[in-house]
């Protein structure tokens, strides 16, 4: 099959920078589709219908002229971070051509003399600025495409906040163009110059010494989440995670979510995986919503309701923690019966009627249980002693691919 539909990277340099083929490929087509700062790149010997972008943005009135000769202009590589994406997820890769040029992220590694493999890239374009906090460890360096001019400063800010002002910040705006501008600071002393609204930032992280150490792996210290009681404490949630057992684009339901500690850690272990986490209690949903932009997982969904009344509806999941309400009718069957087959279901109680509740459930369905015991060395008088938390047991059952 020919393709229909090119995707044309074009850079700040404009129509000379492109290639033949992008340039043959613009002057066939009927409509040229794309923002209205890359319209005007064009020159007038491109004599396609120029279709800027509706607002807000739709892909509708491009997939509609399928099969008649068609451009998309978009930044740099449109592969990365951009439309090329959008549409690769709604057509076969044979209806579309995609010529890119240089990604913004490209040309920054080369302006700053970085390995770009060794560079962690990420996009704050109509995303939360939230997201950078699960990328935040001293000595990482990180590219970050921005929404807009107000980008630099609020992600200073949010460095300082954190504990990472010693950080360095170099703002590259109009990058490739005649144009092109260099900016250099510190998070903790940014003064906020006037930036381009077309800008990249580099930034080299760089913790204040006590800053807290916040690891990818599941277990972060208690203290890293606000919370009124109701939280998977630290050893017990590392268990917890470690038989959930995240996989990157797998989606997680924490049931009784409290503090909403296990779905944050389990997108924290992969950027692609995502969680629900279903709560009925207020105060504990703002402290999730708390919590997910805290740790760096904006894209954790809170879904406010009371299971299983509130699972109505839901993706089905890969995984399903249940932390709280497994002795309420309906909960553990619904959930099983939601899960895909395959998925893992761990639940924890700690009363009598809750483990009863779960020994039951597993002499019907199968799975393991497993008794935690968590003991603290603390004062007692001028000697130390073992205080025990309370035991938890946990069930841990993979659904059968035949169920």
């Amino acid at each position: 099959m020919t393709p229909w539909l090119t995707v044309v990277g074009i850079g700040e340099d404009g129509f000379k920078g492109l290639g033949k083929n992008a340039r043959h490929a613009l002057l066939r087509a009927a409509k040229i589709f794309g923002g209205q700062r890359h319209l005007d790149l064009l020159p007038p010997c491109i004599r396609g219908e120029r279709q800027p972008w509706p607002s807000p943005f739709c892909l509708e009135s491009l997939l509609s002229l399928r099969g008649e000769p068609v451009c998309v202009l978009a930044s740099g590589d449109p592969m990365f971070f951009g439309v090329g994406a959008s549409l690769a997820r709604q057509l076969p890769a044979a209806e579309m051509l995609t010529l890119p040029a240089p990604s913004s992220c490209s040309l920054a590694a080369a302006r700053m003399g970085w390995p770009l493999q060794d560079v962690v890239t990420l996009s704050v374009v109509a995303r939360p600025v939230a997201a950078l906090n699960a990328q935040l460890f001293s000595g990482v360096r990180l590219l970050v495409l921005s929404n807009d001019g107000r980008s630099p400063a609020a992600i200073a800010a949010l460095l300082r906040e954190r504990g990472f002002g010693p950080s360095r910040l170099t703002v590259l705006e109009h990058l490739g163009g005649e144009a092109e501008r260099r900016i250099d600071g510190i998070a903790g002393d940014w003064n906020d110059p006037p930036i381009a609204d077309l800008n990249l930032i580099a930034i080299e992280c760089i913790a204040e010494p006590n800053t807290l150490r916040l690891s990818r792996l599941a277990g972060l210290p208690d203290s890293a989440f606000k919370h009124d009681g109701q939280l998977t404490k630290r050893d017990v949630r590392a268990i917890t995670l470690a038989r959930l057992a995240p996989i990157p684009g797998e989606l997680l339901w924490d049931v009784g979510a409290g503090s909403g500690s296990i779905g944050i850690e389990w997108m924290r272990a992969h950027p692609s995986c995502r969680a629900l986490a279903i709560e009925a209690n207020d105060g504990r949903q703002a402290l999730i919503e708390h919590n997910r932009d805290a740790l760096g997982v904006p894209g954790l969904q809170l879904v406010r309701g009371s299971a299983p009344q509130a699972l109505a509806g839901l993706e089905r999941p890969d995984a399903i923690f249940i932390g709280g309400g497994v002795t309420r009718a309906g909960v553990l069957d619904t959930c099983w019966a939601e899960l895909k087959p395959g998925g893992r279901l761990i639940a924890n109680a700690v009363t009598l009627q809750s483990e009863m509740t779960l020994t039951a459930w597993r002499e019907q369905h199968g799975g393991e249980l497993t008794r935690i015991h968590i003991a603290q060395a603390q004062p007692l008088g001028d000697f130390d002693t073992w205080r025990q938390a309370l035991p938890i047991t946990l069930l841990d059952v993979t659904k059968p691919f035949d169920a």
